[in-house]
C-alpha cells in the first residue's frame, strides 16, 4: 500500500462543538463541520466545512476554508477560500486561492513557494504564540542559546522542526 494510499484512509470528522488543542504529527485529512474554538496544529489536509465555526490560531500543510475563522491561519503549502469562507486574522502561505464571494480581514504575507526553511521558520512573535510565553523570553532564550534559532537580518527565526526537537528534548528532562 502506497504511503499517499494510508494518508487518504485516516479522515477525521468532527461534526460537534470542541474546545482545545488539537495537534497531529502524522499526515490526516481533518474535516471540522461544528464549532471549534483553541489551537489547531496539522499535518495533511483541513477542511473547515461551510457550517463550521472556529475560533482558533491554525497551522497547516493544506487547508480549505468554506466556514468562519477567526484567527491566523499559516498554510505551508496551499490554502483555498471556498466562496462561503470568512476569515478574520492574518494569513501566510504560498499559494493562495481565493473564490469569488470569500471574506478576508486581515493581512496575508505570501511566502515563497520553495523556501522550505523560511515556510518553517517563526519570527519571535509566532513562536512566542506557538509556545504560549511571553516574547522576551523567547529573545532571552535565543539570546542566551538555549533554543535553536538563526539570525535573518536583524530577526531572530526559529525552524519548526528543530523547535519541535527542542520541545521533546525538554520535555524528557
Amino acid at each position: 500500500m502506497a504511503r499517499k494510499d494510508r494518508v487518504e484512509q485516516k479522515l477525521l470528522d468532527v461534526d460537534a462543538s470542541m474546545q482545545g488543542t488539537l495537534t497531529f504529527k502524522d499526515p490526516v485529512n481533518l474535516r471540522i463541520n461544528g464549532s471549534f474554538e483553541g489551537k489547531l496544529d496539522t499535518k495533511g489536509s483541513l477542511i473547515i466545512g461551510e457550517n463550521a465555526t472556529v475560533q482558533a490560531d491554525i497551522i497547516g500543510e493544506e487547508i480549505v476554508v468554506g466556514g468562519k475563522v477567526t484567527g491566523n491561519i499559516r498554510a505551508q503549502k496551499q490554502l483555498q477560500m471556498l466562496s462561503r469562507a470568512h476569515v478574520v486574522g492574518d494569513i501566510t502561505t504560498p499559494v493562495l486561492i481565493i473564490e469569488s464571494g470569500a471574506v478576508m480581514q486581515g493581512k496575508c504575507e505570501m511566502m515563497g513557494r520553495y523556501s522550505e526553511q523560511r515556510s518553517n521558520a517563526f519570527n519571535a512573535d509566532q513562536l512566542a504564540k506557538y509556545l504560549e510565553v511571553e516574547v522576551s523570553n523567547i529573545l532571552s532564550w535565543a539570546n542566551s542559546g538555549k533554543i535553536p534559532a538563526f539570525k535573518e537580518g536583524d530577526d531572530w527565526r526559529f525552524d519548526r522542526g528543530m523547535i519541535d526537537e527542542w520541545i521533546a528534548k525538554e520535555r524528557a528532562k
